[in-house]
């Protein structure tokens, strides 16, 4: 069978209607020759299988390692450059694949202050078969610097949600374009921002995707960054309070001797740390200071970071904090110098002010300055999916209890508020469904079944209408696996049936 096709504005091409593969009729030098709606195509061209290698990134001193993409298929390389407003300059490379097309479209999403194009997760999403993009979200630059915000009001709104909307448009456009229909099922998957992202499309733009991943998002962002600081300021307000990172693994060791017995097994991981009451003034100094003990200042710092923030004048919780179990990753917040995203976030975003003194924020005026000043952009806290749901969307969320960079706690907020609204729990497990994963750092790793297919149960819950109730993790040590478990969706746990290995998932079930 065949069929006239339209590229907008130009020509008509007569191609074959087969799926999976790039017609024949269109070669990926004349996508170049697309037109779309404030977008310039600025490269189209085929990569042969095995041969892409990244582009230089001029912030990084070291080339980039080509070994990754050696078992990439073939695919057409489309990039473009997007400019919805006057200040905009969004770059997006959508990848599409040569042979084995499977008729479906994945946006994948940026860590941090974005800033680049995220090659990897394309790559993932196109040796599945995908057509993928990915943008930089409207500036160039490290992940964790945020020296372009300052004085340019419309790319923090490219930031926020809108470069990612309209990646997913253009980029739906240019699958059409080159194999003469529209993907049939469209799925986003991101974490950490690339969460953030994940919770703004199915809040802001519900027909954007079928099927959303969202891994430990940073959807309550102003909130988010105050924690941050409060985390930093606890150790360095007053530099005595300074927790040397040699001292983690003794503070970790200490809280999993407090609880890891609480779910019925001891493995080094803990299932719920909501319920862990463990005190670090178990580890105080009883004399001198010492690797194995914490000086009484130290002791205080370790309280603030599993403490929640709370705002000094009225008393209301701002944020929570770090769970047991998380102590490993604690440099990441806690260490020698603050994690820089907070201080670009207040200093250049809020406050205006380059140069600014981090120590100086006011957790009352400086938060409520920021939360005046963001509606619409960054924060993606809006509980109501029901335009989302009502159009038969499915959102699957994942987080570590161990996450070192974001509080889990507050992702089971933003849930229960998700669910209310959506009618309770049984009607909101047709849409959304969170799964909370033990002894997980961000994003991945850890002692804990920090290894999981996302993908696969939200195609299944997407096309077949089978919603996951428990999805397979795994743990691997030296590249084998050595512990599986299921992962359950919230409240639901696993919990051991009592016999069997405790490494093996059959012997676990969700309740």
């Amino acid at each position: 069978m065949r069929r006239a096709f339209y590229f907008p504005g130009m020509f008509i091409l007569t191609l074959l209607a087969g799926a999976g593969t790039i017609p024949a009729a269109v070669s990926c030098d004349k996508l170049a020759a697309l037109s779309l709606p404030h977008a310039t195509v600025t490269m189209a061209a085929r990569v042969e299988a095995g041969s892409f290698v990244p582009p230089p990134v001029p912030w990084e001193t070291r080339p980039p390692d080509p070994a990754p993409f050696r078992n990439l298929p073939a695919f057409c390389r489309v990039a473009a450059t997007l400019t919805p407003s006057r200040d905009s300059m969004i770059h997006i490379e959508v990848w599409l694949p040569v042979d084995g097309w499977n008729g479906k479209f994945m946006g994948v999403g940026n860590g941090g202050w974005a800033g680049s194009i995220s090659y990897g997760s394309l790559a993932g999403a196109l040796r599945r078969g995908y057509a993928a993009a990915s943008t930089d979200t409207g500036h160039q630059g490290a992940g964790q610097d945020g020296s372009w915000i300052q004085g340019h009001p419309e790319k923090l709104v490219d930031y926020g949600y809108r470069a990612v909307h309209e990646m997913t448009v253009k980029a739906k456009a240019v699958v059409e374009a080159c194999y003469g229909r529209m993907p049939r099922y469209s799925y986003w998957s991101g974490c950490s921002n690339g969460g953030r992202q994940a919770l703004k499309e199915a809040q802001q733009f519900p027909a954007d995707y079928d099927g959303i991943i969202a891994g430990a998002p940073a959807n309550s962002w102003s909130r988010l960054m105050a924690s941050q600081l409060w985390i930093a300021l606890a150790v360095h307000r007053d530099e005595a309070a300074y927790i040397p990172p040699k001292k983690y693994a003794r503070i970790h060791k200490a809280a999993l001797e407090a609880c890891d017995a609480q779910d019925g097994i001891r493995d080094g991981v803990l299932d719920d740390p909501t319920r862990c009451r463990f005190d670090p003034k178990e580890l105080e100094c009883k004399s001198v200071e010492a690797d194995d003990c914490l000086t009484a200042a130290q002791v205080e710092a370790a309280r603030k970071i599993y403490a929640p923030l709370k705002n000094p004048r009225t008393g209301e919780v701002i944020f929570p904090g770090l769970e047991p179990g998380s102590e490993l990753g604690w440099a990441g917040l806690a260490g020698p110098v603050p994690f820089p995203l907070p201080k670009d976030y207040f200093g250049q975003a809020v406050l205006g002010k380059a140069g600014w003194d981090w120590k100086t924020f006011d957790f009352d005026r400086d938060l409520a300055r920021a939360l005046r000043a963001d509606p619409g952009k960054i924060n993606a806290d809006h509980p109501d999916l029901r335009p989302f749901a009502g159009r038969g969307g499915k959102l699957l969320i994942y987080f570590g209890w161990n996450d070192q960079l974001i509080p889990p706690r507050d992702i089971i907020r933003y849930y229960e508020s998700a669910v209310q609204k959506l009618g309770g729990a049984a009607k909101a497990s047709g849409s959304v469904r969170l799964f909370m994963v033990p002894g997980t750092n961000h994003c991945g790793g850890g002692d804990g079944p920090c290894k999981f297919d996302m993908v696969g149960p939200l195609e299944q819950w997407v096309e077949q209408r089978q919603a996951p109730d428990r999805i397979i993790g795994s743990h691997e040590t030296g590249g084998v696996t050595d512990r599986t478990r299921p992962l359950c969706p919230y409240p639901l746990a696993a919990r051991y049936k009592g016999t069997g290995s405790t490494d093996d998932a059959a012997n676990f079930e969700c309740k």
